[in-house]
Protein backbone atom coordinates (compact mmCIF):
# COMPACT_ATOMS: atom_id res chain seq x y z
CA UNK A 1 0.00 0.00 0.00
CA UNK A 2 2.86 2.38 0.64
CA UNK A 3 4.63 2.07 -2.71
CA UNK A 4 1.42 2.40 -4.68
CA UNK A 5 0.88 5.49 -2.44
CA UNK A 6 4.42 6.89 -3.44
CA UNK A 7 4.13 5.86 -6.89
CA UNK A 8 0.64 7.60 -6.99
CA UNK A 9 2.04 10.50 -5.61
CA UNK A 10 4.66 10.50 -8.16
CA UNK A 11 2.76 10.31 -10.92
CA UNK A 12 0.56 13.69 -9.18
CA UNK A 13 3.66 15.06 -9.15
CA UNK A 14 4.59 14.16 -12.66
CA UNK A 15 0.84 15.23 -14.24
CA UNK A 16 1.35 18.58 -12.23
CA UNK A 17 4.58 19.51 -13.41
CA UNK A 18 3.56 18.94 -17.00
CA UNK A 19 0.37 20.65 -16.29
CA UNK A 20 2.59 24.00 -15.81
CA UNK A 21 5.03 23.62 -18.42
CA UNK A 22 1.95 23.35 -20.66
CA UNK A 23 -0.03 26.27 -18.80
CA UNK A 24 3.32 28.26 -19.43
CA UNK A 25 3.89 27.24 -23.16
CA UNK A 26 0.12 28.30 -23.83
CA UNK A 27 0.40 31.58 -22.02
CA UNK A 28 3.34 32.62 -23.77
CA UNK A 29 1.61 31.52 -27.55
CA UNK A 30 -1.30 33.30 -26.70
CA UNK A 31 0.56 36.59 -25.58
CA UNK A 32 2.33 36.05 -29.54
CA UNK A 33 -1.05 35.52 -31.09
CA UNK A 34 -3.13 38.91 -29.50
CA UNK A 35 -0.09 41.17 -30.30
CA UNK A 36 -0.09 39.38 -33.87
CA UNK A 37 -3.53 39.66 -34.03
CA UNK A 38 -4.56 43.46 -32.47
CA UNK A 39 -8.12 44.80 -32.24
CA UNK A 40 -9.44 46.21 -35.55
CA UNK A 41 -11.67 48.16 -34.31
CA UNK A 42 -12.55 49.75 -30.86
CA UNK A 43 -13.11 48.60 -27.38
CA UNK A 44 -15.83 49.48 -25.11
CA UNK A 45 -17.56 48.63 -22.63
CA UNK A 46 -21.21 47.56 -22.20
CA UNK A 47 -22.40 46.40 -19.10
CA UNK A 48 -19.07 45.95 -17.26
CA UNK A 49 -17.72 43.59 -20.78
CA UNK A 50 -15.69 44.84 -23.25
CA UNK A 51 -17.05 44.19 -26.71
CA UNK A 52 -14.94 44.33 -29.81
CA UNK A 53 -16.76 46.36 -32.63
CA UNK A 54 -15.05 47.47 -36.16
CA UNK A 55 -17.31 50.35 -37.81
CA UNK A 56 -16.75 51.67 -41.13
CA UNK A 57 -18.56 53.40 -43.64
CA UNK A 58 -22.15 55.72 -43.63
CA UNK A 59 -25.79 55.22 -44.29
CA UNK A 60 -28.46 52.86 -42.61
CA UNK A 61 -26.54 50.63 -39.83
CA UNK A 62 -25.97 47.42 -40.79
CA UNK A 63 -24.73 44.92 -37.70
CA UNK A 64 -22.30 41.68 -39.10
CA UNK A 65 -22.58 38.62 -36.56
CA UNK A 66 -19.40 35.78 -37.70
CA UNK A 67 -19.72 32.37 -36.92
CA UNK A 68 -17.81 29.71 -34.99
CA UNK A 69 -14.83 29.52 -33.94
CA UNK A 70 -13.75 33.10 -36.33
CA UNK A 71 -14.11 37.06 -35.35
CA UNK A 72 -15.15 40.04 -37.12
CA UNK A 73 -11.85 39.89 -39.38
CA UNK A 74 -13.67 37.53 -41.17
CA UNK A 75 -16.11 39.94 -42.83
CA UNK A 76 -13.57 42.78 -42.46
CA UNK A 77 -10.88 40.28 -44.60
CA UNK A 78 -12.95 42.29 -48.09
CA UNK A 79 -16.86 42.61 -47.42
CA UNK A 80 -17.45 44.63 -45.05
CA UNK A 81 -15.42 47.57 -47.27
CA UNK A 82 -17.95 46.75 -50.16
CA UNK A 83 -20.85 47.11 -47.58
CA UNK A 84 -19.31 50.40 -46.61
CA UNK A 85 -19.98 52.25 -49.64
CA UNK A 86 -23.50 52.87 -48.51
CA UNK A 87 -24.22 51.49 -44.92
CA UNK A 88 -22.48 52.02 -41.50
CA UNK A 89 -21.06 48.16 -41.04
CA UNK A 90 -20.71 47.53 -37.59
CA UNK A 91 -19.17 44.15 -37.35
CA UNK A 92 -18.96 42.61 -33.84
CA UNK A 93 -16.82 39.91 -32.03
CA UNK A 94 -19.58 37.90 -30.48
CA UNK A 95 -18.87 36.87 -26.99
CA UNK A 96 -16.12 34.73 -25.70
CA UNK A 97 -14.17 34.87 -29.53
CA UNK A 98 -12.05 37.45 -31.00
CA UNK A 99 -11.48 40.34 -28.57
CA UNK A 100 -14.96 40.59 -26.76
CA UNK A 101 -15.16 39.25 -23.44
CA UNK A 102 -17.18 36.26 -22.37
CA UNK A 103 -20.48 36.46 -20.29
CA UNK A 104 -20.22 33.45 -18.11
CA UNK A 105 -22.41 31.11 -18.45
CA UNK A 106 -24.33 32.64 -20.90
CA UNK A 107 -21.90 32.61 -23.20
CA UNK A 108 -23.41 29.14 -24.66
CA UNK A 109 -26.78 31.26 -25.04
CA UNK A 110 -27.17 33.01 -28.61
CA UNK A 111 -30.40 34.82 -27.09
CA UNK A 112 -27.66 36.56 -24.05
CA UNK A 113 -25.31 37.12 -26.99
CA UNK A 114 -28.13 38.75 -28.85
CA UNK A 115 -28.52 41.39 -25.62
CA UNK A 116 -24.99 42.27 -24.88
CA UNK A 117 -24.30 42.92 -28.53
CA UNK A 118 -27.73 44.96 -29.20
CA UNK A 119 -26.78 47.04 -25.86
CA UNK A 120 -23.07 47.51 -27.86
CA UNK A 121 -25.19 49.09 -30.54
CA UNK A 122 -27.61 50.80 -28.58
CA UNK A 123 -24.22 52.54 -26.98
CA UNK A 124 -23.53 53.62 -30.57
CA UNK A 125 -26.78 54.79 -31.56
CA UNK A 126 -27.65 52.22 -33.90
CA UNK A 127 -31.46 52.73 -34.87
CA UNK A 128 -33.27 50.12 -36.81
CA UNK A 129 -30.57 48.27 -37.89
CA UNK A 130 -30.63 45.24 -40.68
CA UNK A 131 -28.71 42.68 -39.01
CA UNK A 132 -26.69 39.83 -40.97
CA UNK A 133 -25.55 36.34 -38.64
CA UNK A 134 -23.16 33.78 -40.34
CA UNK A 135 -23.21 30.22 -39.53
CA UNK A 136 -23.56 30.10 -35.85
CA UNK A 137 -24.29 34.41 -35.83
CA UNK A 138 -27.15 33.33 -38.12
CA UNK A 139 -28.65 31.86 -34.42
CA UNK A 140 -27.64 35.44 -32.66
CA UNK A 141 -28.98 37.40 -35.20
CA UNK A 142 -32.32 35.22 -35.30
CA UNK A 143 -32.70 36.13 -31.32
CA UNK A 144 -31.48 39.66 -31.92
CA UNK A 145 -35.10 39.58 -34.34
CA UNK A 146 -37.12 37.64 -31.85
CA UNK A 147 -35.95 39.77 -29.06
CA UNK A 148 -36.42 43.31 -30.64
CA UNK A 149 -38.75 42.94 -33.60
CA UNK A 150 -39.91 46.79 -33.95
CA UNK A 151 -36.34 48.11 -33.72
CA UNK A 152 -34.84 45.14 -36.09
CA UNK A 153 -35.09 46.55 -39.72
CA UNK A 154 -34.42 43.09 -41.19
CA UNK A 155 -32.67 40.36 -41.09
CA UNK A 156 -30.08 38.12 -43.11
CA UNK A 157 -28.91 35.17 -42.24
CA UNK A 158 -26.20 33.79 -44.35
CA UNK A 159 -25.71 30.07 -44.13
CA UNK A 160 -27.33 30.12 -40.69
CA UNK A 161 -27.26 27.39 -37.86
CA UNK A 162 -31.23 28.00 -37.17
CA UNK A 163 -32.86 25.06 -36.72
CA UNK A 164 -32.99 21.92 -33.97
CA UNK A 165 -31.11 19.98 -36.11
CA UNK A 166 -31.32 15.79 -35.80
CA UNK A 167 -28.62 13.77 -34.16
CA UNK A 168 -25.87 14.73 -31.59
CA UNK A 169 -22.82 16.40 -32.08
CA UNK A 170 -19.69 13.97 -31.59
CA UNK A 171 -15.58 13.60 -31.84
CA UNK A 172 -13.70 16.28 -30.53
CA UNK A 173 -16.73 18.60 -29.46
CA UNK A 174 -18.23 15.89 -27.45
CA UNK A 175 -15.14 15.34 -25.95
CA UNK A 176 -14.45 18.94 -24.73
CA UNK A 177 -17.99 19.14 -23.63
CA UNK A 178 -16.89 16.49 -20.96
CA UNK A 179 -14.61 17.54 -17.47
CA UNK A 180 -11.53 15.64 -18.66
CA UNK A 181 -11.63 17.47 -22.09
CA UNK A 182 -12.40 21.01 -20.87
CA UNK A 183 -9.33 20.67 -18.62
CA UNK A 184 -6.93 18.99 -20.59
CA UNK A 185 -8.02 19.70 -23.96
CA UNK A 186 -7.61 23.83 -24.48
CA UNK A 187 -4.38 24.25 -22.91
CA UNK A 188 -2.80 20.99 -24.97
CA UNK A 189 -3.91 23.01 -28.01
CA UNK A 190 -2.58 26.23 -27.42
CA UNK A 191 0.50 24.69 -25.98
CA UNK A 192 1.25 22.42 -29.24
CA UNK A 193 -0.99 22.37 -32.05
CA UNK A 194 0.93 23.60 -35.00
CA UNK A 195 -0.65 26.98 -36.34
CA UNK A 196 -1.31 24.61 -39.90
CA UNK A 197 -4.15 22.30 -38.42
CA UNK A 198 -6.18 25.90 -38.32
CA UNK A 199 -5.10 26.16 -42.13
CA UNK A 200 -6.42 22.40 -43.01
CA UNK A 201 -9.67 23.29 -40.38
CA UNK A 202 -9.90 26.06 -42.50
CA UNK A 203 -9.49 24.46 -46.02
CA UNK A 204 -12.19 22.09 -45.09
CA UNK A 205 -14.49 25.35 -43.98
CA UNK A 206 -14.68 26.24 -47.08
CA UNK A 207 -15.48 23.76 -49.48
CA UNK A 208 -15.69 23.32 -52.35
CA UNK A 209 -14.34 26.67 -52.37
CA UNK A 210 -10.73 27.69 -52.18
CA UNK A 211 -9.99 29.99 -49.19
CA UNK A 212 -9.15 33.11 -50.31
CA UNK A 213 -5.85 34.47 -51.27
CA UNK A 214 -4.16 36.32 -47.75
CA UNK A 215 -7.28 35.48 -45.53
CA UNK A 216 -5.03 32.68 -43.40
CA UNK A 217 -2.65 35.44 -43.05
CA UNK A 218 -5.37 38.21 -42.01
CA UNK A 219 -8.40 36.01 -40.11
CA UNK A 220 -6.25 35.63 -37.08
CA UNK A 221 -6.13 31.30 -36.32
CA UNK A 222 -3.95 32.13 -33.47
CA UNK A 223 -7.09 34.18 -31.74
CA UNK A 224 -9.11 31.06 -32.03
CA UNK A 225 -6.39 28.64 -30.69
CA UNK A 226 -6.34 30.53 -27.39
CA UNK A 227 -7.76 28.82 -24.62
CA UNK A 228 -10.59 30.67 -23.52
CA UNK A 229 -11.49 30.78 -26.79
CA UNK A 230 -11.52 27.19 -27.20
CA UNK A 231 -13.91 26.82 -23.90
CA UNK A 232 -16.90 29.56 -25.61
CA UNK A 233 -16.44 28.25 -29.26
CA UNK A 234 -16.81 25.00 -28.14
CA UNK A 235 -19.76 25.45 -25.21
CA UNK A 236 -21.41 27.28 -27.79
CA UNK A 237 -21.52 24.73 -30.58
CA UNK A 238 -22.44 22.22 -28.12
CA UNK A 239 -24.91 23.96 -26.13
CA UNK A 240 -27.08 25.49 -29.43
CA UNK A 241 -29.23 23.16 -29.85
CA UNK A 242 -31.61 23.41 -27.11
CA UNK A 243 -31.69 27.12 -27.37
CA UNK A 244 -32.86 26.57 -30.86
CA UNK A 245 -35.23 24.34 -29.80
CA UNK A 246 -36.72 27.13 -27.63
CA UNK A 247 -36.44 29.99 -30.01
CA UNK A 248 -37.87 28.07 -33.48
CA UNK A 249 -41.15 28.03 -32.13
CA UNK A 250 -41.71 32.19 -31.80
CA UNK A 251 -40.15 32.08 -35.88
CA UNK A 252 -44.02 32.59 -37.52
CA UNK A 253 -44.43 35.25 -35.72
CA UNK A 254 -41.88 37.24 -36.57
CA UNK A 255 -43.04 39.54 -39.37
CA UNK A 256 -40.21 41.63 -40.43
CA UNK A 257 -38.31 40.73 -43.69
CA UNK A 258 -35.53 38.27 -43.60
CA UNK A 259 -33.49 37.35 -46.36
CA UNK A 260 -32.33 33.34 -45.93
CA UNK A 261 -29.28 32.54 -48.17
CA UNK A 262 -27.33 29.09 -48.21
CA UNK A 263 -24.67 27.65 -49.70
CA UNK A 264 -26.45 24.59 -51.79
CA UNK A 265 -23.13 22.71 -51.28
CA UNK A 266 -23.08 23.20 -47.76
CA UNK A 267 -22.25 20.03 -45.68
CA UNK A 268 -21.29 22.19 -41.94
CA UNK A 269 -25.22 23.42 -41.75
CA UNK A 270 -26.68 21.96 -44.26
CA UNK A 271 -29.94 23.77 -46.29
CA UNK A 272 -32.06 21.11 -46.11
CA UNK A 273 -32.03 21.41 -42.35
CA UNK A 274 -31.88 24.70 -41.32
CA UNK A 275 -32.81 27.25 -44.45
CA UNK A 276 -35.55 25.46 -46.12
CA UNK A 277 -37.44 25.03 -42.87
CA UNK A 278 -36.36 28.43 -41.64
CA UNK A 279 -38.06 30.11 -44.79
CA UNK A 280 -40.86 27.66 -44.41
CA UNK A 281 -41.25 28.85 -41.12
CA UNK A 282 -41.35 32.74 -41.85
CA UNK A 283 -43.73 34.71 -42.88
CA UNK A 284 -42.15 37.15 -44.66
CA UNK A 285 -38.38 35.17 -45.73
CA UNK A 286 -37.18 35.35 -49.16
CA UNK A 287 -34.73 32.11 -49.68
CA UNK A 288 -31.95 32.25 -51.86
CA UNK A 289 -29.72 29.04 -52.66
CA UNK A 290 -26.35 29.61 -54.00
CA UNK A 291 -26.21 25.76 -55.93
CA UNK A 292 -22.35 25.93 -56.60
CA UNK A 293 -21.90 27.60 -52.94
CA UNK A 294 -20.58 25.84 -49.59
CA UNK A 295 -20.23 27.39 -46.24
CA UNK A 296 -18.78 30.63 -46.55
CA UNK A 297 -20.76 32.43 -49.56
CA UNK A 298 -19.73 35.84 -48.28
CA UNK A 299 -16.49 34.73 -49.71
CA UNK A 300 -17.35 32.23 -52.55
CA UNK A 301 -19.90 34.63 -54.01
CA UNK A 302 -19.79 38.29 -52.19
CA UNK A 303 -21.94 40.29 -54.58
CA UNK A 304 -25.06 37.95 -53.62
CA UNK A 305 -24.20 38.73 -50.39
CA UNK A 306 -24.51 42.44 -50.97
CA UNK A 307 -27.43 41.90 -53.02
CA UNK A 308 -29.09 40.39 -50.13
CA UNK A 309 -28.87 42.69 -48.14
CA UNK A 310 -29.61 45.63 -50.48
CA UNK A 311 -32.89 43.54 -50.93
CA UNK A 312 -33.76 43.64 -47.08
CA UNK A 313 -32.67 46.94 -46.81
CA UNK A 314 -34.95 47.76 -49.54
CA UNK A 315 -37.87 45.30 -48.23
CA UNK A 316 -37.35 47.08 -44.69
CA UNK A 317 -37.94 50.82 -46.05
CA UNK A 318 -34.88 51.94 -45.19
CA UNK A 319 -32.75 52.68 -48.58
Amino acid sequence: MKRRAFTMAGLALALTGCGRIVDARATARETAFEAQFPPTGQLIDVQGRTVHVDIRGSGPDLILLHGASGNSRDFTFALADRLAARYRVLAFDRPGLGWTNDIGPQTDNPIAQAELLRAAAGQLGVRRPVVLGHSYGGAVAMAWGLRAPSDTAALVIVSGATMPWPGDLSGWFAFLDTPLGDRVGPPLLTALAPVSLGDRIMADIFKPQAVPAGYADYIGVGLAARRGNYRANAAQITGLRPYLRVMAPGYPQLTLPVEVIHGGRDTIVPAGIHALPLSDALPNAALTILPDQGHMPQHGDPQAIIDAVDRAAARAGIR
